[in-house]
């Protein structure tokens, strides 16, 4: 058995979702309304009896355990097989000694800043020391956070002096040696230790997983430099791959799909303080891309800029969507497109000085967040002399397209072009030909990218290679009209005869050859996932659920589950066309359609199950290549940042997606050469 199995075989999908999610049973599943989209009719079912869940409603998505903790929380699926696995007491993965022990030792690491928290705010809260007092009185007054905050983001003091914190934790068990590599400590050149963080206000950083990880500190006197002090560079902390908040930020982003990236923590705490959940912080550094892919593309499909609007804020937001515009060309086929707008502050330095005075202003101000077209021009010609060349400005022009065309869909439609054209007075028609060169050369880098990438993966079979083979079946692409009309007659004739769904599994089960890796993966049984339009996946989800139940009829089962909508989409699989040609027929032709018909029923009946697999394994096909597109866009995504875990999840899911391709050709070769068998 597998871990992931295994896991599954510990944990109950619906007291896992219940957790969170209000359940109710209806017949033998369990409903509510969707916790991915809002919604009034619950369209959110859980199967107890195949631990699955589906959402029929706008997300049109479904899955096991695994999806939905993933989609919940956003997680890797190598984070959701840790987190589940802790949860069912299951031995994840047999780490190497050298992981073990980097695990350990981040875990103690993470331990030791946990203690530091507490420890800082214990030192806040403390009314009989003055400086404490004062320091409390400051974060109320001056930085206007209330109470609540204070305890919920656990914002502490750390005393004036030189051991108070090193006495605390050694005092614990801990060695100094960790205290300096987390940077709590710090060591001068005589071997002399001391407390990094000493009269300031302490605001602990976590990661997006809610694990204390660092500090950022504030400087409680005027004379003590640099204003603002994060933790150093450590194996738990790096603020270039962290955002500010985003364990709070993240349920807000999910619903809402936009995240709002400030430049400092106090601009993002006193945001979610005001209710504004979905803003984070980039920490005072331009966004990086690891910091970009935290929210993009998997939460939020529009990111609002809101960095300071003095000139260092301004040159920060330019180069951030330099990073973003870097991130975009390269990522696979565009995937992590997101709509860019920048918000500027209006009669204050920053957001945290505006929403501290009028927050009600500040869901305005994200709506009216200005096209990066508009931005971008603006900064740029205030770069440029009064009475700059036509070369000046035509480099200007150079510069700002790669910027739009990464996070702007209409950059070439023609007022955007013209706005470009007119602010620095070229010749409309030389900037579109710029932005068309330009364009070529980032698609072109691209499908050179993701060629390589797919070569990479799509290793010669090692049983032969049945594509070049003289006797394989003639397997040409499929447009997504044909597609379409496949999965079409399937329907149809699955509903007509739903014992056509047994054959479908028994050929894949009979592929598979007792496979446990492909029974329970690429060669599973047919499902909804094999289908691509949105109400033919509903539909077969409805149809799986006709099937697996037996307290109603199976006809009984859909006019009960199905919407109006589907079923007017029912009407239309089902519509027979002979019944659309016969009216059309003329001259005796409909009753010569009589005897016609006839005939093809006799054969349809006789053949109908070997027809409908054989449709089904083209559709599995179609599937298994999909899946492994998205291998290859995840693998390009994550880049350096993806680990050994991921890694081998990945790979093992391009053989074993390939192998069933491989199975899935040889039956559709032997089908074609059968029928092409005389007699």
């Amino acid at each position: 058995m597998s871990v992931v199995d295994e896991i599954k075989g510990k944990l109950d999908i619906v007291s896992y979702i219940q957790r969170t999610v209000p359940l109710k049973r209806a017949g033998r599943a369990y409903k509510a309304c969707c916790p991915f989209h809002h919604e009034r009719t619950p369209s959110f079912v859980v199967n107890a009896d195949n631990q699955s869940w589906r959402c029929f409603g706008s997300c049109a998505e479904g899955g096991d355990i695994f999806s939905f903790a993933m989609k919940q929380n956003g997680w890797s699926f190598r984070e959701a097989l840790e987190e589940l696995g802790k949860m069912a007491g299951v031995e994840v993965r047999d780490a190497t000694p050298e992981q073990k022990a980097k695990d350990e030792t981040n875990d103690r690491l993470r331990g030791i800043v946990k203690a530091a928290a507490d420890f800082y705010h214990d030192c806040l809260l403390n009314p009989d020391n003055s400086n404490a007092r004062a320091t409390l009185d400051y974060a109320r007054k001056k930085r206007g956070l209330t109470d609540e905050t204070i305890r919920r983001y656990q914002i502490g003091f750390a005393p004036p002096g030189y051991d108070h914190l090193l006495k605390a934790l050694t005092g614990m068990g801990y060695s100094e040696n960790d205290l300096v590599l987390v940077g709590l400590i710090k060591r001068n050149d005589t071997g002399k230790i001391y407390d990094a963080f000493r009269n300031r206000l302490m605001i602990p950083i976590r990661d997006e997983r809610g694990r204390a990880v660092g500090f950022g500190a504030r400087a409680l006197a005027a004379e003590d430099n640099p204003k603002y002090l994060n933790s150093p560079q450590s194996p738990i902390f790096d603020k270039s791959r962290l955002l500010f908040g985003l364990d709070t930020a993240a349920k807000a982003i999910r619903e809402s799909e936009i995240v709002v990236i400030v430049e400092g923590y106090l601009d993002a705490l006193q945001a979610q303080q005001a209710g504004y959940m979905n803003v984070v912080a980039q920490m005072g550094t331009a966004l990086t891309e690891t910091q970009l892919k935290l929210v993009a593309p998997r939460w939020a499909k529009k990111i609002i800029l809101a960095l300071d609007s003095d000139a260092a804020g301004q040159n920060a937001t330019r180069r951030s969507l330099e990073v973003a515009r870097e991130a975009l060309q390269a990522d696979y086929s565009g995937r992590l497109g997101v709509e860019f707008r920048v918000l500027s502050v209006p009669g204050a330095k920053d957001p945290d000085d505006l929403i501290r005075e009028t927050p009600e202003q500040w869901s305005d101000l994200v709506m009216q967040a200005a096209p990066v077209a508009d931005f971008v021009i603006t900064i740029e010609l205030t770069t440029l002399p009064p009475n700059s060349s036509i070369q000046e400005r035509e480099e200007a022009a150079r510069r700002l397209l790669p910027i739009l065309g990464a996070s702007e869909d209409d950059l070439y439609r023609k007022d955007n072009v013209q706005k470009l054209a007119l602010k620095l007075r070229l010749p409309e028609r030389d900037v579109l030909l710029w932005a068309n060169e330009q364009q070529k050369k980032a698609r072109a880098a691209s499908s050179s990218r993701a060629a390589r990438s797919s070569a990479t993966m799509e290793e010669p079979p090692p049983f032969g290679d049945t594509e070049n083979d003289a006797n394989a079946a003639p397997i040409v692409p499929m447009s997504a009209a044909q597609e379409a009309r496949i999965e079409a007659t399937c329907l149809r004739a699955l509903f007509i005869n739903p014992d056509g769904f047994y054959a479908i599994n028994r050929k894949l089960r009979e592929l598979a050859n007792s496979n446990p890796e492909l029974v329970n993966g690429v060669l599973g049984d047919f499902c909804a996932e094999d289908f691509t339009r949105t109400s033919y996946r509903r539909l077969m989800a409805a149809f799986e659920g006709a099937i697996s139940q037996d307290e109603l009829e199976f006809v009984e089962f859909l006019r009960r589950e199905l919407d109006n909508d589907l079923l007017a989409e029912l009407d239309r699989v089902m519509e027979d066309e002979w019944d659309i040609l016969s009216p059309r027929l003329t001259h005796g032709g409909a009753a010569d359609l009589v005897v016609i018909r006839r005939q093809y029923d006799k054969a349809v009946v006789n053949d109908q199950f070997e027809s409908l697999v054989l449709k089904a394994l083209r559709l599995r096909e179609r599937r298994l290549l999909r899946e492994r597109q998205e291998i290859i866009y995840l693998q390009i995504e994550q880049g350096d940042s993806l680990d050994i875990g991921n890694m081998a999840h990945f790979e093992n899911q391009a053989i074993a997606s390939i192998h069933a391709k491989r199975l899935i050709d040889m039956e559709l070769r032997k089908q074609h050469i059968l029928h092409a068998l005389p007699g």
